[in-house]
């Protein structure tokens, strides 16, 4: 029996197949943009694993010299002696690799891919010539600069390889030197104290190194925001298309419920039914975010690598974590999809299950749930845009936000029409506005897809653009000298100030050193007093004349990451190297990860002692950058990579930047064109429904190209509507992504810029598309032969 209830069940699809194309991409499209974020999450969390696997990144402890200088083998030789159980790491970069010595011998919990109990010949690794193991992609990158047998090694971290501290000195030009070591957990007994044996090292505990992955972990949050946000509109297509078929099928329902099939024979038929087009249509969804997710990963490691630090793997593999994930969200939402029209369904009674007035009074009550549930949610969003100050208050101000302005669409809009039906005047008028109102519930899940879609679009404009406004700003203030230089050392250094000072205005030092500051891991710098930064730098808050302050010795400058995570505010005290000073500005320092803190050059050099400067910003007309470059090129034999001028920098910088956001904005992209889907298939699917209530407009003379174009018009008039609800919509969530996600995220706040004339451009969009979604369906109203409109009053009860 089972089996003939589930083939009549099936008979609705086979006499609907444009229903079943709706429910299957529908899905498959909302699975494809949320699987599609996923699989570049777990690629990326696969790379930073096997960065820790390999490195000892985020395991071990470290040993670093307080300047952040490299220091010496002897260094290394005498902690050792001392019963320090370190072991040496080498790295710098060659053709954008990054090159990692390492000693098997010494490493702790046996770092690195050269197992020394077989498999690998350790004394090839160990040899002159040695070997080099990595990726493909980064064997292929450094084979031109290395006579190393190169070995793949797919389990190394991304864009990183692996080779002897030797090989990797030779390659670096650091014939000598250790740029840091890993300390190994155990504690030999007797061990000499670090003050004692090596003063110029600190260590570098295991938790100190959490700021690139609390970071990215955010950066992967907002991802899966959008991601979930693209699957619920999605979601939208779905409900409206389960919803469709349970309310066309309540006549066969009825029908079987007489004959004798138990309703919960008939329901678990139904969820058997569901069940395999979400597995289906999660398998459709599977291919194509694997497609989205090759399109979108080499960027998004770009943005990693760029702002973070963080080498990902630029290629896709197929994980099983992901595609799982997706499979299972395409299952659980058709679950949720179906849940309320298996509720209706159950609690309608027997022999009313095909009324339409029943109906209506269940869609009644329906709507003063969700009006209720929307309010509800709406004043969650309210408060907690006073209360909210952390990554989860913000994405569940956004989420309640966003869900509830959905849910109050359909009950705005028919206000909305009411309005225009009460103004009409004639009785075409009175006609077109009360027939736009009774399709508004077949509509409503469309139309709450394009709201979601258009918010998101506004929001993440806004915030884009914002950013980019500010950031511009920001690079016009700081990158203030007309060239950067870099020198090899301090002997070269010397030379070239010799050289430049008579042709240069100003020389700008660059020197900084890790420390802790207020309780956070933070750079400090030392600035040399110069109109540069006295006419350049903006403060978010600071006393009269903070600069005076600063050279005075007197006063420290720190960043906004640095003054929002430990909650200073200007006149409080920061202490560096034991010796207090009083926050006398606090300035926006946009992109930059970590806390940054600004000491006068001579206080600087009191508290470090650092090595003579090697980094240089060169104040001179523009005009003469280029000259002065030819000419240290020429006469010092300065490399062409050490001389960086302002323009190559912002475009370096902005570029960085552009890369961040193209990820969101092609979800955005792709999230528009899943709204207009929803309404294309939902209008096709209403035309054929809506025969009975056009044929009498056609019978009192309409003719049938009229009523297409009331169609098209119709579908403006909705989007329209819809765009003027989404763009507050909208612009309060670019408030909730500046304000309160990004600094919960990232530790700073931008200012939020408004942009009317791309909202108008997005808002000309959303009616195009609205126009493409109603333009077939129209065409085919104006083509439905009058035989097919003469049916109506021959079948009419």
């Amino acid at each position: 029996m089972t089996g003939h209830v589930f083939r009549t069940v099936l008979s609705h699809w086979r006499r609907n197949p444009l229903q079943l194309f709706t429910l299957l991409m529908g899905l498959a499209l909302a699975t494809a943009l949320w699987s599609g974020v996923q699989a570049i999450n777990a690629e990326a969390r696969a790379s930073y694993d096997a960065a820790a696997a390999t490195l000892g990144e985020g395991q071990f402890a470290q040993l670093r010299r307080k300047d952040g200088a490299p220091m010496t083998e002897a260094t290394f030789v005498s902690l050792r002696r001392s019963g320090w159980l370190v072991s040496p790491v080498v790295e710098g970069r060659i053709n954008s690799v990054r090159l990692v010595g390492l000693d098997p011998v010494t490493a702790p919990g046996g770092l690195g891919p050269v197992p020394l109990d077989g498999g690998a010949d350790a004394g090839r690794f160990f040899s002159g010539v040695g070997q080099v193991y990595g990726t493909k992609d980064a064997l292929d990158a450094i084979a031109v600069v290395t006579d190393a047998e190169l070995i793949l090694a797919p389990e190394t971290a991304a864009n990183t390889v692996i080779t002897d501290v030797r090989i990797a000195q030779d390659l670096l030009d650091k014939q000598g030197q250790i740029d840091r070591l890993i300390l190994s957990p155990e504690t030999p007994l007797g061990r000499a104290e670090l003050e004692a044996v090596a003063p110029d090292l600190s260590i570098i505990a295991v938790q100190d190194n959490s700021d690139v992955g609390e970071l990215t972990d955010s950066f992967h949050l907002n991802l899966t925001a959008f991601g979930f946000l693209s699957f619920a509109v999605g979601i939208f297509i779905v409900n409206g298309a389960i919803g469709l078929a349970f309310e066309q099928r309540r006549g066969m329902v009825r029908t079987m419920r007489a004959v004798g099939v138990p309703l919960h024979q008939l329901m678990l038929v139904m969820a058997l039914e569901l069940l395999v087009f979400g597995l289906i249509a999660g398998g459709i969804g599977v291919v194509l975010g694997y497609i989205i997710a090759s399109l979108l990963l080499p960027d998004v490691a770009a943005t990693l690598r760029g702002l973070y630090g963080a080498d990902v793997s630029g290629s896709l593999q197929l994980r099983p974590v992901w595609w799982l994930s997706g499979l299972a969200i395409s299952v659980g939402g058709v679950a949720v999809a179906a849940i309320g029209a298996f509720w209706t369904l159950s609690k309608m009674p027997l022999l009313s299950g095909a009324h339409q007035r029943a109906m209506a009074m269940a869609a009644q009550r329906r709507s003063v749930w969700q009006g209720g549930l929307a309010i509800c949610l709406l004043a969650l969003a309210a408060v907690l845009a006073v209360t909210a100050d952390g990554l989860v208050g913000g994405f569940v101000m956004l989420g309640a936000l966003l869900v509830g302005a959905a849910l109050a669409l359909p009950l705005l809009l028919d206000r909305g029409l009411a309005v225009g039906q009460a103004r009409a005047t004639g009785p075409i008028a009175q006609w077109f506005w009360a027939d736009t109102r009774q399709q508004l519930p077949g509509l409503s899940l469309a139309l709450m897809a394009l709201l979601l879609a258009i918010a998101a679009n506004v929001g993440v404009s806004t915030m884009v653009s914002s950013f980019r406004t500010t950031f511009v700003d920001f690079l016009d203030q700081r990158l203030a000298s007309e060239l950067y230089l870099t020198t090899e050392d301090a002997a070269q250094a010397e030379d070239v100030i010799a050289f430049v000072t008579p042709r240069v205005e100003a020389i700008l030092p660059i020197q900084s050193v890790d420390r802790t500051v207020l309780g956070l891991p933070t750079e400090v710098f030392g600035a040399r007093n110069h109109s540069t930064t006295r006419d350049n730098w903006q403060f978010l808050s600071a006393i009269d004349a903070p600069w005076d302050a600063v050279h005075q010795g007197d006063g420290v400058l720190i960043n906004e990451q640095l003054a929002r995570r430990t909650e200073t505010a200007v006149g409080d005290v920061a202490t560096i190297e034991g010796r207090a000073f009083p926050v006398v500005g606090i300035y926006g320092d946009y992109g930059n990860p970590i806390g940054q803190a600004i000491l006068t050059e001579q206080m600087f050099k009191d508290l470090f002692q650092p090595p003579p400067a090697t980094e240089f910003g060169l104040r001179l007309p523009a005009k003469d950058v280029a000259q002065l470059v030819a000419d240290m090129e020429a006469e010092l034999g300065l490399s062409p990579n050490s001389t960086i001028n302002q323009a190559a920098i912002k475009d370096l910088s902005l570029g960085i930047f552009e890369r961040t956001f193209s990820v969101t904005a092609a979800l955005n992209v792709l999230t528009l064109a899943v709204a207009g889907f929803a309404i294309l298939m939902s209008l096709l699917t209403l035309a054929t429904m809506r025969l009975p209530q056009l044929a009498p407009a056609w019978a009192l003379g309409l003719t049938r190209a009229e009523l297409g174009r009331y169609e098209l018009i119709r579908a403006v008039v909705l989007a329209a509507l819809t765009f003027i609800v989404a763009l507050p919509l909208g612009l309060a969530l670019a408030w909730i992504l500046l304000a309160v996600v990004n600094v919960a995220a990232f530790g700073w706040k931008l200012p939020m810029f408004f942009f009317p004339v791309d909202y108008l451009w997005l808002g000309a969009l959303a009616l195009i598309a609205a126009v493409i979604a109603a333009f077939w369906p129209a065409v085919k109203l104006t083509r439905t032969p009058p035989a097919e409109l003469l049916k109506v009053f021959a079948h009419e009860r």
